[in-house]
Formats: structure tokens, C-alpha cells, sequence
């Protein structure tokens, strides 16, 4: 009898999910999690079923641009596949952005919101993208307090219909790079109706929404950031027609082939000034806050849903003689996989859970500085940890993880763009420590670190004190090497970011696992602190570093 390997597979996302249930269980109050759950189970169930297949069957659907009609008109249409319209009227329907800013949940909204964008990620070809940028353009919208703007927009960002539901674009990049946006080329222009876009924005994500959030720099500003303006545009006029917008191409990408990515020519664009004409880069902050966010959630999703195939495999996968779930090596592997991942989502939830508090405004003072510091960290390492963790992921299938429509490579394909979107980790290693130093944020954040490692189990005890122990030590780093000057503090940045993450995701950890002992009799998570323990937390350096012998070594 050939043999026929059984197709791993998984039930309902939320009933299945130790990790996120812990965590709500551990920090929302029993009505309120009584009262989402329901939202959060009909999610589970629809990513394991109809989203799970819509996303095999239209896997290899990819966005198409028809630049002209038949008669040779200039149109520019962007087709998408009948996956990512349904994965649009889903999101919409279920609130998955909406149910931020309904606040029913109070301080615990944002936890119910991206609790929600957890689970649809899982399948459908990361469309948390043009949600992420949407959710990022209507609290930039709300921050500023730009009335028109306000009330033409926020209605439809936050829509649950998904006929008058807008997402929103955010274009950034230009032909200039994509980090370094204080040297844009765009231009605005002030005419008699208004002010008028002249530019190339190089990579727009999310190319098919309705509205935009952009910079350019209005004619006469000076260079670098504070001469950039932070614009709104609608990409279509009320006559149907592109807003002066040419698509000059589609992007072909290593993954998220399904999100339609374009180079744009802005030739008269239309756009509306969101605050002021000036300070474009500091005015987008509200924006890099949420959507960095949306990046750790995806993270952590994406990678949650490829060990739970994996795990699942285990249990049916025959070789030498036994289920795979009965090889010690191939569980100890999983294990390390499985620590990683519970740790970046204690962390990831916790900056959520600090994010609702904010805008419900039951934060405290420490508790916002240490959130400034917490977005950058959070964002960088959690990215890392899904890609290491999705080639793992893939390995554990053997050669089945390197077969296209098995679907786990696209697993490891979408990971790889979380390390780049909304700031390298590079980036955001040094955005670190504009956190220190302009919001005094390092002293809460190691607060905060005491705070969650205060009382736990005997057996966690050493794993807390190295969490403490591991952070102090990068804030005495910190503190050192800013007296030999930024290029030696720069040059150590990655490694400093990367510890302060990593220990703060154990103190998590050590305080999750004592409560889950004390009452919910649950080992796990303690097993995992210990595993994640062991894998080291403290990577910093002490060493002086030559930076000859770096740029030597780096350049070749």
C-alpha cells in the first residue's frame, strides 16, 4: 500500500492558543474577557476555515496592473484577487480596526482590537498591512485634531460596513531610502485650489486603498525633516478618475505577493496639509506608534500559526519508527521555538496593553515613558524572532517546508518583511535611544522590569534576578560609553536594544508563569521561562570597541 503523508492542521485559533489566552485571562477582568470572547472564538474559527481557504486557493493570485483600456485611455487599475476582497469585507465586518476606537472594552479595547488582528492575520496573505495603515492614519488624524480632516475621514477608516469602509495607504519611501525620509524629494505646491503633489514615492504598500498619508515638502522649506509636511490625499477624485497619480509599476517582491506594492508618479496630486506645513517627520509619530505595533502583532501571529502546524505534524509524521512527537530532539527543537515565541507575545501584548491604557487615559507617567522606549524594542526583536522562528518552522516539515503549495514557505517569505517595515532593526535600535534621551524612558522601563519580577515562584528566581541583572547591565553600557561619544554608543546599539527586549519578554514571563501556577495550576509557562532563560538575554558587550577593525571586518 503506497503511503499517503497526513496534511497537518489546525482547529480553532483561539481555542487553541494557550499563549493569548493566558494573557487575557491573566490581565482583563472576567466580564470583559466574557464579553470579547465570543468575538474572538467566531475569528479563531473563521481564520482555521474560510479564510484559511481562501488563502490556499488563491495563493498564487497576485495583484495585476492594467495600465490602459482597450482604447488606449491611461486607467491604471490595480486587479486584486477574490481572496483579498473578502479578506477586506471580513476585517470590516468584525471590527478589526473599528473595535479600537469603539472603546466598549475601555482600557482593554486595544487588547480586544489587535487580539482580533492576531488571529485573521494567520490566514489571509498578511492584509493586516493596508488595516495596520489604516489604523495608523486615523490616529494621526485624531492626534493632530485637524476637524475637517477628522470628520471626512474617521467615519469610513472605522467603519464596520464594508461598503463605506476606507483603508488607508502610507507612502514614505522615495527613490532616496526609506529610513532616512528627512531628505524626500516630493514637493507641494500651493495653487489657487489648493496644495498639489509633485513626486515618485518608490514602495507603497496597500497601493488599491482609498486614502493616504504622505510627506512632502512645501516649496520654500528648508532641507531635512522640520521642512517636511505631513499630507492627506484621496486617491480618486469624485469623478472616479487616479488624483494625479500615475502607477508606474507593481513591485515584485520576496513575499507578500498578494498585497499590491507600486512605484507611484504623483503629477498634481491633490493633498490636504494634516498639521501645519511644517515638521512632517515628528507629526507622523502618532502613526509609527500603531503601526509598529501592528508589526509585533503580525510577528508573533505569523510565527504562532506555523508551530501549530508544526506541532500538529509532530503528532502525525511516521518516521523511524514513531511519531515525530515521540523524538526528543525534534520536541526539544520545537521547545526552544515554542519559548521564543511565548516570550515575544507576553511582550507584544503587553506594549497593547499600555497602548489601551494610554488612549483610555489610565496610564501612568512611567508606564507612557516606558511604552516610548517599549514600541522600537518590541517591534525589532519580535520581527527577528519570526523569521529565525519560521525557518525553523519550515525545517521541522523537512522537505515538505520547501514545497510551494504545502503554503509554509510563504510563512518564511511574509516573515522576512517585519525586520524592514516601519524601521530596520537598525533603525530602531537608534531610535532606542532617542527614547532615553528626549523621554527620559531607560529608569521607567527598568521599573518596570522590578515591577513584573516583584514575587515569583522559588523555581523562577534566578531567571527574574537575570532579567534585572541583564537590563542593568545595558543601562550601565548605555551610561558608560555616551561619555566616549555616539560612534562607539552606536555601534553597540543592536546588541544593547536586543538585551532590554529580551529582559523585559523574561520578566514577563517569570510574572505570567507564577500567576498561571497560582491559578490556573498550568506548568507550562514556566517551562518556558526556564527554556527561554536559557538561551541567554544579556548581549551586550563590554569590550571598547576599535571601530577600524569593525569597518575592516564589515567591508571586507
Amino acid at each position: 500500500m503506497t503511503f499517503i503523508q497526513i496534511v497537518p492542521h489546525v482547529g480553532n485559533l483561539f481555542q487553541a492558543d494557550r499563549v493569548l489566552q493566558g494573557f487575557l485571562r491573566q490581565h482583563v477582568p472576567e466580564d470583559v474577557l466574557a464579553g470579547i470572547t465570543p468575538s474572538l472564538e467566531e475569528m479563531g474559527g473563521l481564520a482555521a476555515t474560510h479564510l484559511a481557504e481562501l488563502a490556499q486557493r488563491f495563493r498564487k493570485s497576485e495583484p495585476e496592473l492594467i495600465p490602459y483600456d482597450p482604447w488606449g485611455k491611461r486607467i491604471d487599475q490595480v486587479l486584486v484577487s477574490p481572496a483579498w476582497l473578502e479578506f477586506a469585507k471580513i476585517a470590516a465586518t468584525h471590527g478589526v480596526v473599528a473595535t479600537a476606537y469603539e472603546r466598549k472594552s475601555g482600557e482593554y479595547s486595544r487588547l480586544h482590537q489587535f487580539s482580533l488582528a492576531y488571529l485573521f492575520e494567520r490566514s489571509t496573505h498578511t492584509y493586516n498591512c493596508p488595516l495596520a495603515m489604516t489604523d495608523g492614519a486615523c490616529a494621526t488624524l485624531l492626534a493632530h485634531g485637524n476637524k475637517v480632516l477628522i470628520d471626512r475621514a474617521v467615519p469610513h477608516l472605522t467603519s464596520r460596513d464594508p461598503k463605506t469602509m476606507w483603508t488607508s495607504g502610507q507612502w514614505m519611501t522615495e527613490r532616496t531610502g526609506g529610513s532616512d525620509v528627512g531628505i524626500s524629494e516630493t514637493i507641494a505646491k500651493h495653487s489657487s485650489d489648493g496644495w498639489r503633489l509633485f513626486g515618485t514615492k518608490w514602495f507603497t504598500s496597500a497601493t488599491t486603498s482609498d486614502v493616504a498619508l504622505t510627506l512632502a515638502r512645501p516649496e520654500g522649506n528648508p532641507d531635512g525633516g522640520k521642512g517636511l509636511a505631513l499630507f492627506y490625499l484621496e486617491q480618486r477624485l469624485p469623478d472616479g478618475q487616479l488624483n494625479g497619480i500615475k502607477i508606474l509599476r507593481l513591485k515584485e517582491k520576496l513575499g507578500t505577493r498578494m498585497l499590491p506594492t507600486a512605484e507611484l508618479e504623483l503629477n498634481g496630486t491633490f493633498a490636504i496639509p494634516v498639521a501645519g506645513l511644517g515638521d512632517g517627520v515628528r507629526n507622523i509619530t502618532p502613526m509609527l506608534n500603531i503601526t509598529r505595533t501592528w508589526n509585533s502583532v503580525s510577528a508573533v501571529a505569523g510565527l504562532r500559526y506555523g508551530l501549530a502546524l508544526a506541532q500538529n505534524f509532530a503528532n502525525v509524521r511516521v518516521a523511524f519508527g514513531a511519531p515525530l512527537s515521540q523524538k526528543p530532539l525534534h520536541l526539544d527543537t520545537l521547545a526552544s521555538v515554542a519559548a521564543e515565541l511565548e516570550a515575544a507575545t507576553h511582550l507584544t501584548f503587553t506594549m497593547v496593553h499600555l497602548l489601551g491604557k494610554e488612549e483610555a487615559g489610565t496610564i501612568s507617567d512611567s508606564e507612557r515613558a516606558a511604552l516610548r522606549l517599549l514600541h522600537p524594542l518590541c517591534k525589532l526583536w519580535t520581527a527577528k524572532v519570526a523569521v529565525s522562528g519560521a525557518s525553523e518552522v519550515l525545517e521541522a516539515f523537512g522537505g515538505a517546508g520547501y514545497i510551494e503549495d504545502t503554503g509554509l514557505p510563504q510563512i518564511l517569505r511574509d516573515a522576512q518583511v517585519l525586520s524592514i517595515w516601519e524601521g530596520t532593526t537598525n533603525v530602531l535600535s537608534l531610535d532606542s535611544f532617542r527614547a532615553i534621551q528626549k523621554e527620559a524612558a531607560l529608569e521607567p522601563y527598568l521599573e518596570l522590569i522590578s515591577k513584573k519580577t516583584e514575587a515569583v515562584l522559588p523555581r523562577l528566581r534566578v531567571a527574574a534576578q537575570a532579567a534585572r541583572d541583564s537590563a542593568n547591565h545595558a543601562a550601565t553600557w548605555y551610561q558608560s560609553t555616551a561619555t566616549l561619544g555616539a560612534p562607539f554608543l552606536e555601534a553597540g546599539a543592536r546588541r544593547f536594544a536586543l538585551t532590554l527586549a529580551r529582559s523585559l519578554a523574561l520578566a514577563l514571563l517569570c510574572n505570567h508563569a507564577t500567576w498561571a501556577e497560582n491559578h490556573l495550576h498550568d506548568p507550562r509557562p514556566t517551562v518556558a521561562a526556564l527554556r527561554f532563560f536559557s538561551h541567554g538575554v544579556d548581549l551586550v558587550d563590554d569590550r571598547l570597541q576599535n571601530l577600524n577593525e569593525i569597518s575592516q571586518l564589515a567591508l571586507g
